[in-house]
């Protein structure tokens, strides 16, 4: 499977800092399937996420996206409801890497601060760069590694290193 990354246009959702892996992925749903464990993504801080998420949208947030455990689920929910990239000042580390692995875009993004809830987002992975479409703005995002690039666009770590083994 391979993902088309040169630009995910949705709508943001803004979050502040320390948004932790047990309101991404509660600890009371960790058994459930992930369809289950899905709808309670974020819901102690807006109920209404994982009802109203489209696929390609965006999360916007500050300092430490994804702290506490490292439990992949966190990057899985955020996948199974489509979402498209996160954009965050300084994501966790362990966070960060789960994603990627499984194939969801972190970048970091310093201006997080000029994004409002539902504003409509496009992220251009080729110029390293988001332009607002709400607020007619253009702001720069650090660009992800080519290697890790790659394996995004391969969909995840497992897929790429089919790829790679299978086509060397």
């Amino acid at each position: 499977m391979s993902n088309n990354l040169e630009k995910i246009t949705g709508r943001a959702w803004v979050f502040g800092d320390n948004i932790d892996t047990d309101l991404l992925a509660p600890g009371y749903a960790m058994r459930k399937p992930l369809e289950e464990l899905s709808r309670h993504c974020l819901e102690a801080i807006a109920p209404q996420f994982a009802g109203s998420v489209q696929r390609g949208d965006l999360i916007v947030a500050g300092d430490g996206f994804g702290i506490g455990s490292s439990r992949e689920q966190a990057a899985e929910a955020l996948l199974y409801l489509g979402i498209g990239a996160v954009l965050a000042r300084s994501p966790a580390r362990l966070f960060y890497r789960n994603a990627l692995n499984l194939g969801l875009p972190v970048l970091r993004f310093a201006d997080v601060q000029q994004v409002q809830d539902g504003d409509r987002l496009e992220l251009d992975f080729d110029q390293s760069v988001v332009r607002n479409l709400t607020r007619e703005t253009m702001h720069a995002v650090e660009p992800v590694p080519a290697f890790l690039m790659a394996m995004l666009r391969d969909g995840g770590l497992i897929p790429h290193l089919h790829r790679r083994l299978n086509n060397p």
